[in-house]
């Protein structure tokens, strides 16, 4: 596969994330914990981390959670994690995301982006999973910058390409 089409692919999905990264930073403390709300922002963090993380895993049913993350967004029911996490947990979390992702397409090759991956309902190549879970990644991201236009008047701005 060649080089620059990885560093393409790369450098937009590291620049999803660092939105993401943007959006939990923006965060303010009393927002973050607000279970009262329907969309709590923090799960909204947790659950894009969760499966950037998960899809991520070349076979799912190999997947190791990060540190005491736990495997609740496998819960059928839905039901939310014991507790808030924090966001330097959820930080960290990114970070081991972004290092993943950036190992994962350094290392991809062609027979690799063709491989099949299978997961529930998900059929598809390792390539369109991975893009896949770019759009997953934006999508989440911009659920939580909307919530903080309407909760704060503010969001972070685009990020055009990743940082690191």
């Amino acid at each position: 596969m060649k080089n620059s089409f990885k560093e393409y692919v790369r450098s937009q999905f590291g620049a999803s994330i660092d939105m993401l990264r943007n959006a939990i930073n923006a965060c303010p403390d009393e927002l973050w914990g607000d279970t009262g709300k329907q969309k709590q922002y923090w799960y909204l963090a947790y659950h894009t981390l969760f499966w950037l993380d998960f899809y991520l895993t070349e076979n799912p049913k190999s997947y190791i959670p990060f540190k005491d993350i736990g495997l609740t967004e496998h819960d059928p029911e839905g039901i939310y994690p014991e507790r808030v996490f924090t966001k330097e947990e959820l930080l960290e979390y990114l970070e081991h995301g972004r290092r993943k992702c950036k190992d994962v397409i350094s290392e991809l090759t062609e027979e690799g982006a063709d491989r099949t991956y299978i997961f529930g309902s998900i059929n598809y190549s390792f390539l369109e999973m991975i893009l896949y879970n770019m759009r997953h990644v934006q999508h989440h991201t911009a659920q939580m910058n909307l919530i903080l236009r309407q909760e704060t008047d503010s969001a972070p701005r685009w990020v055009r390409q990743a940082s690191k």
